[in-house]
């Protein structure tokens, strides 16, 4: 099967960072919902929940969006309106979409040098769950990683447009 003309303009790097980070997206959602199960199952039936389910649903529900953020906003899957794009052209469009890559790139690399130094005093407080007592500093300190990817992969759509947008209007 031949690829799209969006999926042959994509560099081999964009395709595999895109698949890894599917990959590991997909197996953390896939255990989040195996674990799911057995604590529903034994907390119903054997009135024995697992032990830190609560906290373990919340870290992995935390390295699951942050995982996802430099996916969504590679494939350029976020949530936008549309309704001033009639009234601009295909240079002033893709002007826009410029800048608010742009845009987006400060505000994620800010947001993550803002994590980076929260997560450096949660670290050094040694912060963790109540339960299972995980620390926290790692959680954080991949969320300012995730953060920053995302930022970067907004630096990286101001000057390589993303394929796809364009094959929007077709559909």
């Amino acid at each position: 099967m031949p690829l799209a003309s969006s999926e042959a303009r994509e560099p081999v790097w964009e395709r595999r960072a895109d698949a890894v980070l599917g990959v590991a997206a997909s197996a953390i959602l896939f255990c989040m919902m195996v674990f799911t199960f057995f604590d529903v199952v034994g907390r119903y039936l054997f009135n024995r929940p697992i032990r830190g389910g609560v906290e373990l649903t919340e870290l992995g529900l935390l390295v699951l969006i942050f995982a996802g953020l430099p996916l969504v906003s590679h494939a350029d899957e976020h949530v936008t309106m549309d309704f001033v794009d009639k009234w601009l052209g295909e240079r002033a469009l893709a002007a826009l979409e410029r800048f608010v890559n742009a845009l987006c790139a400060a505000a994620m690399l800010f947001l993550a040098w803002q994590v980076w130094v929260k997560a450096g005093k949660i670290a050094a407080a040694g912060d963790y769950t109540d339960t299972l007592h995980v620390v926290y500093g790692p959680f954080v300190y991949f969320m300012a990683v995730m953060t920053a990817l995302t930022g970067l992969v907004h630096l990286y759509r101001i000057f390589v447009p993303s394929p796809r947008k364009h094959l929007q209007g077709s559909a």
